[in-house]
């Protein structure tokens, strides 16, 4: 198995709680956890998310603060990730326009932010 996949077509709700079920992330989600009970992420388990996500997907998400106020359930996570997968969510105003997403592999990530010397932002070398 390869660490980078394409993004799959549509995220589904099944695909959202085998990334969720990590046990890094969430770990004992049930396998039938419905879709609008209430779940909640700490800070570290977003995180590691969206690194498995970015990883497995390429897909780089950031979200904002009232981006992650929203993610109070198996639906709406997988609303908004599958919202981050689509062509036309990375808007004009800046790298990770309004639904907070990157470019995709192999397109350099812009934040704003300058880049640490000798490496990206993340200090990749």
């Amino acid at each position: 198995m390869t660490a980078e996949t394409s993004p799959p077509a549509v995220l589904t709700t099944g695909l959202v709680r085998e990334l969720l079920s990590d046990r890094k992330i969430f770990p004992g989600v049930p396998d039938d956890l419905d879709e609008d009970a209430e779940l909640v992420l700490d800070s570290l388990g977003l995180v590691w998310l969206l690194h498995v996500v970015e990883e497995r997907y390429g897909l780089i998400v950031e979200p904002r603060d009232e981006d992650i106020a929203g993610l109070t359930s198996l639906r709406r996570l997988t609303e908004f990730l599958g919202a981050a997968g689509t062509p036309d969510s990375a808007g004009a105003s800046g790298a990770a326009g309004a639904s907070g997403v990157a470019a995709a592999p192999g397109a350099p990530e812009m934040s704003g932010a300058p880049s640490a010397p000798g490496g990206g932002e993340r200090g990749d070398r």
